[in-house]
């Protein structure tokens, strides 16, 4: 079994997890402002307790957006410090799909996870249930609130703080989307099972190579492209 460190600082959560011969253990507290004074004594409680050093692992596990830019920008760069030091390779996990995996546990088979993007917007993305791991249906967006849109006429479960918008959203939206979990964050213990199963399959990078997703950036430079 991999031994895999997660970190995760996209919210208000500040989130660290490992997952070791199929259990996750994690220490997830919401601590807005202080992500970069309590993440790295969080990691090292965290490896301790469970009389490891990070030469130990296999992997490190990271969650790379969306969200905060400087939320995803603090958890990137530890994770990066960490694995050149210890020679690992590291596995970028969406925030989405984390919110995803909480709500399939919970007995959701659709899931449209959303988070606050600020600025009127939202992040978000729908995620079907397969072989017990969230699979994205299209793509990750940011978007107006009333521009997410049901990806079918299925039944599907709302989560993550994107959903305050709910009243800014379409008629077809709020009709079809009943008491969504508002106050589900993005945690280390599902990003370490979905690193889990990434792990198993090669799914992984250098160092150097992990890069946050902000999407809002991506979607300015298309945009630019396009003009």
């Amino acid at each position: 079994m991999a031994k895999i460190l997660a970190l995760d600082t996209s919210t208000d959560a500040c989130s660290v997890a490992l997952y070791l011969d199929g259990e996750v253990k994690e220490d997830f507290r919401v601590i807005p402002r202080q992500h970069t004074q309590q993440l790295l004594p969080m990691v090292q409680a965290i490896l301790a307790d469970a009389e490891l050093a990070i030469t130990d692992l296999d992997a490190i596990a990271f969650g790379r957006g969306p969200g905060s830019f400087a939320g995803i920008r603090i958890a990137t760069g530890v994770a990066q410090g960490l694995a050149f030091a210890a020679e690992l390779p590291l596995v970028p996990v969406s925030t989405l799909a984390a919110i995803a995996l909480q709500q399939h546990q919970q007995g959701h088979e659709r899931v449209i996870a959303a988070l606050d993007a600020r600025m009127d917007e939202v992040y978000w993305g729908a995620f079907r249930l397969d072989a017990g791991l969230p699979v994205l249906v299209d793509q990750e967006r940011v978007d107006a609130p009333a521009n997410v849109a049901l990806p079918d006429e299925h039944v599907w479960h709302a989560a993550g703080s994107g959903w305050r918008y709910l009243e800014d959203m379409s008629a077809a939206i709020q009709s079809a989307v009943n008491e969504p979990d508002v106050e589900c964050y993005p945690r280390a213990g599902s990003m370490a099972s979905l690193a889990a199963a990434a792990f198993e399959k090669g799914d992984m990078v250098a160092p150097e190579d992990a890069l946050p997703v902000y999407l809002r950036d991506e979607v300015a430079w298309k945009k630019k492209d396009q003009q």
